[in-house]
C-alpha cells in the first residue's frame, strides 16, 4: 500500500538519474515506478519521464521533472544518521566525489542540488550531553568542520 506521505523533489528533466543513484549510494533505497507523460506539458513532451517513485533509506519519495522553474534549497535536507567513520566517508564521498559540493557542519549538496547532512550518531549523543561544557566543546569541534570527524569529535568531547 502506498503511503500516505510522500517527499515530492522537483528535478529538471533528470529525475530517473537523481534516483538511480540514490538507490546505487545508500542502503534501504530503491527505485519504483517511473510514469512517462501521457502527453506534452511546459517542461518536456509526450513520453518523457514525468515522475518516479522512489525510496532513499526507506523514506518514500516522488521525484517530478517538471522544469527549471524551482530549484532546491538548503530549507530542506536529507539528515542521514552514520555509525562510523568509515560510514560517513562513503556517504560524503559518494555525493561530493559525483559532482556534488562540501558544505560546513557535515552538510553537502549533491549534483541535482539536493543538500544532505551526513550526522556520525556520536555527534548527535556529543552535541546534546548533559554536561553542558562536553556538548560545547563537541559543538564547536563540529563548527570548523565540514566532513565530520568522529575522532576529532569525540576528542573534544572528553576535554
Amino acid at each position: 500500500m502506498p503511503s500516505k506521505n510522500t517527499i515530492c523533489l522537483w528535478f529538471n528533466g533528470n529525475a530517473l538519474d537523481a534516483a538511480t543513484f540514490y538507490a546505487a549510494t545508500f542502503p534501504d533505497s530503491a527505485v519504483g515506478r517511473v510514469m512517462h507523460a501521457p502527453g506534452d506539458y511546459p517542461a518536456g513532451q509526450q513520453g518523457d519521464v514525468l515522475t518516479v517513485e522512489f525510496t532513499v533509506l526507506g523514506i518514500p519519495c516522488l521525484g517530478l521533472n517538471g522544469g527549471p522553474a524551482f530549484v532546491h534549497s538548503e530549507a530542506f535536507s536529507f539528515q542521514v544518521a552514520t555509525d562510523d567513520q568509515a560510514e560517513t566517508d562513503r556517504l560524503w564521498s559518494a555525493i561530493v566525489d559525483n559532482g556534488g559540493q562540501e558544505s560546513a557542519c557535515g552538510w553537502c549538496k549533491d549534483q541535482w542540488g539536493l543538500s544532505w547532512q551526513i550526522t556520525p550518531r556520536v555527534l548527535t549523543q556529543a552535541v546534546t550531553d548533559p554536561d553542558r561544557a562536553a556538548a560545547k566543546r563537541a559543538f564547536d569541534a563540529m563548527m570548523e568542520m565540514r566532513k565530520i570527524d568522529i575522532a576529532a569529535i569525540e576528542a573534544a568531547w572528553r576535554g
